[in-house]
């Protein structure tokens, strides 16, 4: 069985400085590197990193991106055969990275945004087939959400990394098995300011109404927080000497989080084995290069 990501595929043009600029200001930056990422591609290579027969589902474009983006997957382990081409540009991600780990970014969508529903429905067998699928808000949300409906039909364990905060049908999000948020996006969701695992406890019942899955609240350096049938449960951060980029961290938190559900864990144990790995890939930099393997997190 494998586990199919459907998502999307950027360019991470990354800048490197001491702050961001203001309004107005021009900022000299320290340096620039182009950086594949995208939130689906990102958690499709911790997947493959961590030993999991891993398919991804999306679009890039027929550019030198494309063709960069498509290669880094493959040198990775991830099956592209599901990557089509676009007559829109590849998605690009634009990033300010600070000194002191801090990430600002936008992303142009380009050719993520065409991907249909109908092609979803051509791939109808490997959504039956998947052991898990996961899934973002950076494809058009319709998709996502008739991904999910296909998903539940066939009994197919679903994560929804619902970033960015957008509005998506409620009555769709009930459908998900495990629900991943930030503090941002877990505000916009529950409609109440979080940003600490207090505020997440306060809120909790908010949060666990989305979804009749599980949902998981990650808090960057102060750690996550899993709400589930024991209630609202914080997990630790691992302690790292020194963190050199925050970029990807979310996804490899989501992309070893899959691999504890795929291997059998508890919710608790793929937390904290996600923990491990995004604190392995914060010590290093970029994002799909920073990631884990199995090694490096045991």
């Amino acid at each position: 069985m494998k586990t199919a990501v459907v998502g999307s595929i950027n360019m991470d043009m990354t800048v490197t400085a001491e702050r961001i600029p203001l309004k107005g200001e021009t900022l000299k930056g320290e340096d620039i590197r182009y950086i594949p990422g995208g939130k689906g591609a990102n958690q499709a290579v911790q997947c493959a990193k961590l030993g999991i027969d891993t398919i991804m589902v999306g679009k890039v474009g027929r550019d030198a991106f494309g063709d960069t983006l498509v290669d880094k997957l493959k040198d990775y382990g991830v099956d592209c055969s599901c990557i089509g081409r676009s007559g829109s540009p590849t998605g690009v991600g634009v990033v300010h990275a600070l000194e002191d780990g801090t990430v600002y970014a936008s992303i142009i969508t380009g050719a993520n945004f065409d991907i249909t529903s109908l092609e979803i429905d051509g791939l109808d067998e490997l959504v039956r087939n998947s052991g898990i699928i996961i899934l973002q808000l950076e494809i058009p949300t319709g998709v996502v959400e008739h991904i999910i409906r296909k998903a539940k039909q066939y009994h197919v364990y679903t994560i929804l990394n619902a970033a960015p905060a957008k509005e998506i049908d409620r009555d769709v999000l009930k459908l998900v098995d495990c629900l991943i948020v930030n503090e941002t996006e877990a505000s916009f969701y529950a409609g109440a300011d979080m940003t600490d695992g207090d505020m997440v406890r306060a809120h909790a019942d908010r949060l666990r109404q989305l979804t009749d899955g599980t949902v998981i609240v990650t808090l960057g350096s102060k750690g996550s927080m899993l709400l589930g049938e024991e209630g609202a449960v914080p997990i630790d951060p691992v302690k790292v000497e020194r963190v050199t980029e925050s970029t990807g961290a979310g996804d490899s938190y989501i992309g070893a989080f899959a691999y504890g559900k795929f291997k059998g864990m508890t919710d608790l144990q793929a937390c904290c084995f996600a923990a491990r790995a995004a604190s392995v890939t914060v010590t290093k930099i970029g994002a799909q290069e920073a990631m884990p393997c199995l090694r490096e997190i045991n």
